[in-house]
């Protein structure tokens, strides 16, 4: 036993439970004796020591204690580095430069608010007296609580922002609605999205080379957020909220008790942990400056070496070595900690709590590593046999069991030499247990197809799409720089497209020839009572409820994508919008609640507004559409008009001039304050407005082949549509509904519209040729602000050219007169911080937690009212493998990144050098190197001198 285990009473007992009380108490002398014990990381980034760090002495520091340290040293200053370049004494961040000029989003008037909500539930009332009964429901509130809430609402915002509170007036309330719940996020809230496949055929059907480059552009990526290099997303020229970004890497969701969850944001982190086989490994993969540890063939070679040994099923670790390859499968079963990320989050919360007490400091170290960790990477042993599977594996795993084997030997029949195993004979062997579902996760199946799950509550999908369009672009460049290398004319004419310093650990070395940054792979360790055991297998077949419940159905429309639809003049967004409404109404005869996001990152912390699509116009558009007896120019005509009205609907919830935010706000204001909650938020309207049978969203480019989620309610379905110029893709999910037949439909009715429509063929292409009085337009002539650099391109399937605010309004609704007179217009062995842990797990982070910085400008004079000029936006162990760890104290602090308010202001710092003294260091002028150039990363012997160490035992390099 390890003194993680041996923990004991202050009268020499060892307790099998400990109370919560006791457990800090536990963890203080636990990180005494470990103080002793474990060998340190050299710290070659220390201020001030950094030209001794060859010789010094390597003091004994428990990592256990730099864990708890996290939560006590705190730096209220934002360290900020920028370039590649830290020679210079101070630098601003690039990837948050355009934080501080960001509007804040606006508050509707209540009246305003007030008259959309009457227009979007109009469609869905099926009767006067539904329409008379909300009109009366909403004068109610008008002429009652509802100025009262809006001025509240209008305090509680000017307030929060002139204090750093929060960042917009909807920001705490949101974030709450994703972390309070307490409904599983599998299903209900990750989503999911399956990247197209490789060209390189290196990569193609080879799991750990796919996994590897992926992971290779996923370390350069979190790399240049760390150091704030990473571009700002822009569209059509205006700088976009990059705070999202914050909480890309290095971030988790932790359960709370009888709470809301929190997230947690490790903001210097540098590990990656890894699944494989339902076991955890991790290995780090930045160095303490940010700069990347790791090259592409030194990730094969690591994650070769954890494949290889999750496949042993931790044989080693058995005192049975007669047990056979089944029997070890079903053991692996059992300890698949990560399924229990799948339960309802208080469910979660209690278990976690419980292995923490039982293990005060191994169990708390161990998830410490897994929520610290810049990202999960997985390895699946499934193959998807056709995308309707590849699907519903990213989106909650793969479902499958196994039978377990009684082998005999004469008249003997085996038995396990355990107390842990349950009495059932078949167990989970599919990719659902594989899985840490409270992180960003990449996964990466038998066959060599990716994919990510993301936890939605601390980003969106515009945000996750910017991550896996870079990573999935920079593999492709990777391939191509490795076919133009050899050819000189060529050299240095591709540039990547993350750029990142590589300075590869495995030949940085000392004066004596050590690496100085141990990079090797490590196993995660859980200490896990039989009662843990136990709850591992219950939460697994309540996942495994879900998945048999849920359907999940591709549709690859391949007759026209987005070239015919913008070539009739029509918004490819919302002639999709169109053809799921009227699907849904030809199998079911009815309008139901739609909807749709729209990105509202132009405004500062801003994320997305609601688009409901069940217009009047769609209404009447499904109607005609269905009747036998419409001609072709009225459906023609009711498309057309339906989809011009939707449009204009997203450009004006793009402006922040939506329904759904804003009345959300004023219900959750009501609350916050004690204020009774009104009647309005009680009534069938409101009811109708959130009860959304189609949730919907477009989130793709040509590096995705699908994206898409589970259904908000048990009756609905879950859309994600991907436009692209030749084809249209949609992910179908529901629970016990026809998706398939829907998805026929829906096919069918494609087909029907473009019937009304011109051919591709036959379309007018506008003349270029200019006649001899025609004078070329010189570049000088083009305006400055008309040009611009969009980090997505045209994702949202849009290309209509700007739009003057009189030609929008002209476009929206009217209002509706309600009355005369008035208008509603690590584990314990192994350290996992290589710096001095400038991290920090902000449980507070999407709180109303009060910041102490200072406020900078306020960005409540800014004019908000056409910042967008009216264009929409997209939406948008006990046993170590491995243990060689030296630490040096170091006199910088730790610090939190300040979420909310202050506008991110940006403080500077002195710069932080990558290495110091004359250690040799090998520099590249590329990012990637080819196979044929790259030294070997490891000896293929005995990788540690302590602990267990893992063999490689398969080469990698051709």
């Amino acid at each position: 036993m390890t003194a993680t285990a041996d923990a004991t009473s202050s009268n020499g007992a060892t307790p099998a439970r400990m109370s919560m009380e006791s457990m800090q108490q536990a963890i203080d002398t636990a990180h005494r004796t470990l103080d002793t014990q474990i060998s340190a990381l050299s710290d070659r980034d220390s201020l001030g020591k950094s030209a001794d760090y060859r010789t010094a002495s390597f003091s004994p520091v428990s990592p256990a204690r730099a864990l708890n340290s996290i939560s006590n040293r705190q730096d209220d200053s934002v360290a900020v580095t920028s370039e590649t370049d830290l020679d210079d004494d101070a630098k601003t961040s690039v990837t948050y430069c355009g934080q501080r000029n960001l509007p804040p989003l606006p508050i509707p008037s209540l009246e305003e608010t007030l008259n959309k909500f009457l227009k979007s539930i109009e469609a869905l009332q099926e009767s006067d007296e539904q329409k008379e009964t909300a009109k009366r429901v909403v004068l109610e509130f008008l002429n009652g609580d509802g100025p009262k809430l809006q001025k509240l609402l209008v305090e509680y915002d000017r307030d929060g922002r002139e204090n750093g509170l929060i960042g917009s007036y909807v920001e705490e309330f949101w974030n709450d609605s994703y972390l309070a719940p307490d409904s599983s996020v599998v299903l209900n809230l990750n989503p999911y999205f399956l990247l197209e496949s490789t060209p390189d055929p290196k990569l193609v059907g080879n799991q750990i080379r796919r996994a590897a480059s992926l992971c290779f552009a996923s370390c350069k990526l979190a790399s240049q957020l760390q150091k704030e290099t990473f571009k700002p997303d822009t569209f059509r020229g205006k700088p976009l909220c990059m705070d999202q970004f914050r909480a890309l890497f290095g971030a988790s969701r932790v359960p709370k008790r009888n709470s809301k969850d929190s997230i947690a944001v490790y903001d210097r982190t540098n590990h990656v942990a890894v699944m494989c086989c339902n076991q955890l490994y991790y290995f780090q993969a930045l160095w303490p400056d940010g700069d990347v540890a790791v090259d592409e063939g030194d990730l094969c070679d690591i994650l070769e070496a954890i494949h290889a040994h999750a496949h042993k099923f931790g044989k080693d670790e058995h005192e049975d070595h007669t047990l056979d390859e089944d029997d070890l499968r079903y053991l692996s079963s059992l300890s698949a900690v990560g399924v229990l990320t799948s339960l309802s989050r208080n469910e979660w919360a209690t278990v976690r709590e419980e292995m923490i007490v039982d293990s005060p400091v191994k169990n708390f170290e161990s998830f410490t590593i897994v929520d610290s960790a810049l990202f999960v990477l997985v390895l699946d042993d499934c193959t998807p046999p056709d995308k309707h599977a590849a699907a519903a594996n990213m989106l909650h795993g793969s479902y499958e069991l196994s039978q377990r084997k009684n082998q005999t030997n004469g008249s003997n029949t085996k038995t396990f030499q355990t107390r842990f195993l349950l009495p059932c004979e078949q167990y989970q062997s599919g990719s659902c247990t594989n899985r840490w579902y409270d992180k960003l996760q990449v996964i990466v199946t038998k066959d060599g197809n990716a994919g990510i799950n993301f936890e939605h509550s601390a980003i969106d999908g515009h945000t996750a799409l910017r991550f896996v369009s870079d990573i999935y672009a920079d593999t492709i460049i990777s391939f191509a720089q490795s076919i133009t290398q050899l050819v000189q004319a060529h050299d240095g004419v591709i540039p990547s497209v993350i750029t990142a310093k590589v300075k590869r650990a495995a030949v940085t070395l000392d004066s004596q020839g050590r690496t100085t940054l141990d990079v090797f792979p490590k196993k995660i360790n859980f200490d896990l009572s039989e009662s843990v055991r136990r709850k591992i297998h219950y939460a697994e077949t309540a996942l495994g409820d879900e998945i048999v419940a849920s359907e999940s159905y591709f549709l690859e429309f391949k007759d026209y994508g987005k070239r015919f639809i913008t070539a009739n003049k029509l918004s490819p967004d919302s002639y999709v919008q169109m053809s799921m409404m009227i699907a849904y109404y030809k199998l079911y005869g009815k309008m139901v609640c739609a909807y749709e996001p729209v990105l509202s990152k132009s405004f500062y912390h801003g994320r997305t507004e609601a688009m409901r699509p069940a217009t009047m116009e769609a209404k009447h558009l499904c109607e005609v559409f269905c009747n036998p007896k419409s001609s072709p120019d009225e459906k023609s005509n009711a498309l057309r008009n339906a989809v011009r009205v939707h449009s204009a609907l997203v450009k004006e919830c793009a402006r922040g001039k939506g329904v759904d935010r804003h009345l959300f706000a004023l219900k959750c204001i009501a609350e916050k304050n004690g204020v009774p909650v009104p009647d309005f938020f009680k009534s069938e309207a409101w009811k109708m407005l959130n009860h959304t049978i189609l949730s919907t969203s477009n989130c793709g480019n040509p590096s995705l082949a699908l994206f898409g989620f589970g259904p908000v309610v048990p009756n609905g379905l879950g859309i994600g549509y991907i436009i692209k110029d030749a084809c249209l893709h949609y992910a179908i999910c529901s629970k016990h509904r026809q998706t398939k037949r829907y998805a026929m439909t829906l096919e069918a009715v494609l087909k029907q519209m473009a019937k009304l429509l011109a051919p591709l063929s036959q379309t007018t292409v506008r003349n270029h040729h200019r006649s001899p009085s025609q004078s070329r337009m010189s570049l000088k002539q083009i305006p400055v602000n008309a040009i611009s650099y969009d980090a997505y391109g045209d994702i949202w399937g849009e290309s209509t050219p700007p739009r003057s605010p009189k030609v929008v309004e002209d476009m929206l609704l009217p209002s509706i007169p309600l009355f005369e007179g008035s208008t509603l217009s690590n584990h314990s062995t192994a350290p996992l911080f290589v710096e001095p842990l400038v991290g920090v797990a902000q449980e507070g982070r999407w709180s109303a937690e009060a910041s102490k910085a200072p406020h900078g400008k306020d960005l409540s004079d800014s004019d908000t009212d056409d910042i967008l000029d009216d264009e929409e936006l997209e939406k948008g162990s006990t046993k170590d493998i491995r243990l060689d760890l030296k630490d040096i104290e170091s006199p910088q602090v730790q610090r939190k990144f300040k979420r909310r308010g202050s506008n991110d202001k940006l403080p500077t710092r002195p710069s932080r050098r990558a290495s110091a003294g004359n250690a040799p260091t090998r520099s590249r002028s590329r990012d990637i190197v080819g196979y044929a150039q790259r030294q070997s990363s490891f000896e293929l012997a005995e990788l540690s001198k302590k602990g267990d160490s893992i063999v490689f035992e398969k080469a990698i390099d051709p």
